[in-house]
């Protein structure tokens, strides 16, 4: 007997069955099929719709370059500063914006050229046959597609297709935008190669290449970019400092053509040389500039002194006056210059102190030496304020760091500090050498007074134009010096390994990328689902879920039915489905035998709901001790819905309930059917009161007839979960067999039926899973009814006939196949 105290929560285990998510998991082997087919295609077709992208690279060393004409004798001395805290600096400035704006703006990067492929618009900068020599004080077409179509050699096609009645335009001078009114049509008209283009919203002259190729009939495409956007993309190249030798640095760009990226990459070095090498020349070129405006005051004294030379020389006799004063001129004109040189450093150190303490930019200071100031520290101090003002002017585009503004501020300030200490000692020791000079003009000049007037004023003349003719040769030999100096100076930036496209640079799409994130997709996006329904079913699949909810025993597995009828064992009494039918009614033997149970013996069928296969269960549950030769008859008792007469091909008219009511006898309701063995009585016509009339004493005395005349008693009743009718008729059974059918039976069912036998109100209960299928989303039934043979596969064959219809594949292997074997 089952004990009630088996019957404690099952409903209330909720742990997670893992095993049997695997296996609903595996049930569905064709949801994840179809995903990974759909994913992997979606996967593939973005693949092929994506452009190759390249990498390309450049290689470029900082070294300091000496200038050979860097001299002791060289009387214009400069310092240039080392290169080793450069390196910074450099990588900044190629990723700054106003660097890259002079190389996009050489460049006109801000044009994109295109050409129509397979799935998009492609980039043939490179490859088209022409240049355009673009007007770029007009606007220009933004941001739309130009269509180019080549007629002949000569003659080109413009095509533009405008779908609103303005069209936006550029205007390259200042990046500004702005619209302009255009008809909402399609725009076509025809140019010469050569001719100008001048429309509101087209300015430019489209020239052939030296070596076009064929390009008739060829379409392209032109796009004008809004500059800061383009700017901004190319601030993107990587530069890498190389860790081992880090005065080697490694530009790298990625894109989708590599002509473009090579010149780009070439040429932002190359603009970099040139900045670098005029910011380098800039102590020479402030220094020839401050001689040419020096030269100009000069020359024209000189001139003016020499026309006054030449008049004199008009009206005196110039030998005698010449012979009579040359010793004393020759001393005069080494003192003048002597006074004058110290004078120019005077001026030079006076404008240097003013520059100093009222400037902040310190780039346009000439060099010292311009004045004949040799001192080295002078020298070496203007050099470095010089740079490093240049350097921090550069800055202001690239770095956004204060802390490196304020390095750069503090190295000036203190470079300022020791430069005015030097002007001030300079300037003393100047002004002693000066009243030393001026001490002894003095004394020529009394000297010269003592001679006649007109030598007097011959020794005034020449000695004006003697100095100003000294003065001018020397700047003249100074400029030169600075002009040599300049054109000889080199680059600290040299490139190692310009860019170059070798055929290789490859690096995109990543295309394993996407085909791993489909095959992650394929099984995600059906293992959710699998996950929902697992966690959301609300069936009973297999065995194991009626014994994690139940302890009342399952007494056999029956399978899916494959006949016309539901006299399934009748029909086909070597199947594995009357196997299975056959094994219930052996441990129903073993139960009546266990509970002492002898002569006739009452089974009843019912089930929770309509459906579960209860009536289907009791007809071949009957016909198996009816084939084994004992007396049997099945009693259809669902009076509210009967069923059982159709199976047997007999009319339903007079049943049970006539029996029940009095109005036939048991012979008149009992009909043999072709089942050897096998009577029935159905259930007849449909009463008012069902209930009442199972509770009646026709009842009992109906069923004691039935037990002095059969061996066996198959009660047919309604679904317990329905109506209470079984419930009244479980006194008559000996056993009681409870239906549940696969995915149809709900989990809540057996709650139900436990608390119905813990009640008391059947007795003898045990559990039949009907419509069993062998399929992973439902588990496994472990074998129960040994002649079931379900899950036996090949094995099976030879002891049970084939029962289930042959699939496409079974029929296609018999036709061709089994007949060679």
């Amino acid at each position: 007997m089952i004990d009630t105290k088996d019957f404690s929560f099952f409903e209330g285990q909720n742990s997670f069955d893992f095993k049997g998510f695997l296996i609903k998991i595996t049930s569905y082997w064709k949801w994840f099929l179809v995903s990974l087919a759909i994913t992997t295609t979606i996967a593939h077709q973005v693949n092929i719709r994506k452009e190759k992208v390249y990498e390309m690279q450049t290689t470029m060393a900082i070294k300091e370059e000496n200038n050979p004409f860097f001299t002791s004798n060289t009387s214009l001395i400069f310092n240039w500063g080392g290169t080793s805290d450069q390196v910074q600096n450099v990588s900044n400035t190629l990723r700054s914006r106003s660097h890259n704006e002079l190389v996009v703006a050489k460049l006109k990067y801000y044009v994109d050229y295109l050409q129509q492929g397979k799935y998009n618009y492609k980039d043939v900068y490179g490859e088209i046959p022409f240049y355009l020599e673009l007007d770029e004080n007009k606007p220009q077409l933004f941001n739309s597609l130009v269509a180019i179509k080549f007629l002949s050699e000569s003659v080109y096609e413009i095509r533009i297709k405008f779908e609103t009645n303005s069209a936006p335009v550029i205007l390259y001078t200042d990046n500004s935008k702005s619209h302009i009114p255009v008809v909402s049509e399609e725009f076509v008209k025809q140019y010469r190669v050569g001719q100008q283009v001048s429309l509101p919203f087209l300015n430019f002259k489209l020239q052939i290449n030296d070596e076009p190729g064929f390009y008739k009939d060829n379409e392209y495409f032109l796009r004008f970019n809004d500059f800061d956007d383009v700017v901004a993309r190319y601030r993107g190249v990587t530069v890498d400092i190389d860790s081992k030798a880090p005065s080697i640095l490694n530009l790298r760009l990625q894109g989708t053509n590599k002509a473009r990226m090579v010149e780009y990459l070439n040429s932002t070095v190359k603009m970099l040389i040139k900045v670098q090498l005029d910011r380098k020349n800039q102590f020479a070129t402030n220094t020839i500039e401050f001689i040419d405006s020096t030269l100009i005051a000069v020359s024209k004294q000189l001139k003016e002194t020499g026309d006054e030379l030449k008049t004199f020389n008009k009206n005196n006799n110039i030998v005698e006056i010449e012979q009579s004063g040359s010793g004393i001129s020759s001393q005069l004109l080494g003192l003048d210059a002597e006074r004058d040189a110290i004078n120019k450093k005077i001026s030079y150190y006076n404008t240097l102190r003013s520059y100093l303490k009222n400037s902040g930019d310190y780039a346009k200071l000439p060099a010292p030496t311009v004045a004949g100031i040799e001192d080295p520290n002078v020298l070496i101090n203007v050099s470095k304020l010089i740079a490093l003002s240049t350097q921090r002017s550069e800055m202001a585009y690239s770095v956004k760091s204060d802390k490196i503004y304020r390095d750069f501020d503090n190295q000036m300030e203190a470079i300022k500090n020791v430069l005015l200490e030097n002007i001030g000692s300079a300037n003393a020791s100047l002004r002693n050498d000066l009243a030393r000079v001026n001490s002894k003009i003095g004394q020529f000049e009394g000297d010269i007074r003592k001679l006649p007037e007109d030598k007097q004023e011959y020794l005034k003349i020449v000695r004006k134009y003697e100095l100003s003719d000294d003065i001018y040769n020397t700047f003249l030999q100074k400029r030169s010096e600075a002009e040599i100096v300049k054109a000889a100076n080199l680059s600290d930036i040299h490139f190692i390994d310009p860019a170059k496209d070798t055929g290789s640079g490859l690096i995109g799409p990543n295309t394993s990328v996407n085909y791993i994130l489909a095959l992650f997709l394929g099984i995600l996006i059906p293992l959710l689902f699998v996950f929902v329904i697992f966690f959301l079913e609300n069936n009973i699949l297999n065995t194991e879920d009626i014994n994690k909810l139940t302890n009342i025993p399952l007494i056999g597995v029956v399978g899916v039915k494959y006949t016309n009828t539901n006299l399934s064992v009748f029909e086909k009494p070597k199947s594995a489905l009357s196997e299975s039918f056959r094994a219930i009614r052996s441990s129903l033997q073993f139960l009546y035998k266990k509970e002492d149970i002898n002569g006739s013996r009452t089974l009843m069928l019912t089930s929770s709901i309509s459906g579960e296969g209860k009536t289907f269960c009791s007809l071949n549950l009957a016909t198996v001790f009816a084939l084994s030769d004992k007396k049997t008859i099945i009693v259809g008792l669902d009076l509210r819905k009967p069923k059982i007469f159709e199976d047997f091909k007999i009319k339903n008219d007079i049943g049970v309930v006539n029996y029940l009511i009095g109005q036939k006898t048991i012979d008149e309701v009992i009909q043999k059917t072709h089942v050897p063995f096998l009577d029935v009585v159905t259930s007849g016509p449909i009463p008012p009161n069902p209930a009442e009339l199972m509770i009646g004493e026709s009842m009992a005395d109906f069923m004691a007839e039935l037990k002095q005349r059969y061996d066996y008693i198959i009660l047919d009743t309604p679904p317990v979960g329905l109506v209470s009718d079984a419930i009244e008729l479980a006194d008559y059974a000996d056993v009681t067999l409870y239906i549940m059918r696969q995915n149809y039976t709900k989990k809540e069912m057996i709650t139900m039926l436990n608390n119905r036998v813990k009640r008391g109100e059947l007795k003898n209960l045990s559990i039949i899973f009907n419509g069993y299928q062998n399929k992973a989303k439902y588990g496994t039934a472990y074998g129960y009814g040994y002649g079931y043979g379900y899950g036996y596969g090949n094995y099976a064959a030879g002891y049970h006939e084939v029962d289930k219809p042959k699939n496409i594949f079974q029929k296609i292997y018999e036709r061709f196949f089994k007949k060679e074997e």
